[in-house]
């Protein structure tokens, strides 16, 4: 499989301010982690959206919005109210539909949570997809949220020529 591939953090960023803030996201870096390491693998390949339709996203997190989740979690026990934007971010499907939108990606959407090795488990997913004719190529997002921040790679995949 071929693949071209996007970080954060690398060398430059400001790991203590974290990714640039997304609009319509709130106070967590999961879904700014997501959209800068998409954009980081898609630009050098294709400049400006869109990208080819035929391209599917799967993003890969073993633990999810970690912030967004202990922000509802506290809220509720606290008895308060849950903002609506909570409730949108809070699943990873979200984030992955920013991008698939703002890139014109028309392929599937799949989300994973591996009790296993992320990168071998989203590879193998988008090989799958790939193999079945649900893409021509794949965008490959692993994420995790960290106390001292967060890493994120993106990874663009095809089974056939060169990206």
């Amino acid at each position: 499989m071929n693949q071209v591939s996007g970080i954060w953090p690398q060398p430059g960023d400001d790991v203590a301010a974290g990714p640039p803030s997304l609009p319509g996201f709130v106070a967590s870096s999961f879904s700014p982690l997501v959209a800068v390491v998409a954009d980081r693998c898609l630009q050098p390949v294709y400049g400006e959206p869109p990208a080819p339709a035929r391209t599917a996203v799967v993003l890969v997190t073993r633990t999810g919005d970690r912030v967004s989740a202990e922000h509802v979690r506290q809220t509720v026990a606290d008895g308060k109210r849950v903002g609506p934007l909570y409730f949108f971010q809070s699943v990873p499907n979200s984030v992955a539909g920013y991008v698939a939108a703002r890139w014109g990606l028309q392929g599937p959407v799949v989300c994973l949570s591996p009790t296993s090795e992320a990168r071998t488990t989203g590879l193998d997913q988008a090989a799958l997809l790939i193999a079945d004719g649900d893409a021509d190529q794949v965008l490959v997002v692993l994420v995790e949220q960290a106390a001292t921040g967060g890493t994120a790679e993106a990874m663009l995949v095809s089974g056939g020529d060169a990206l």
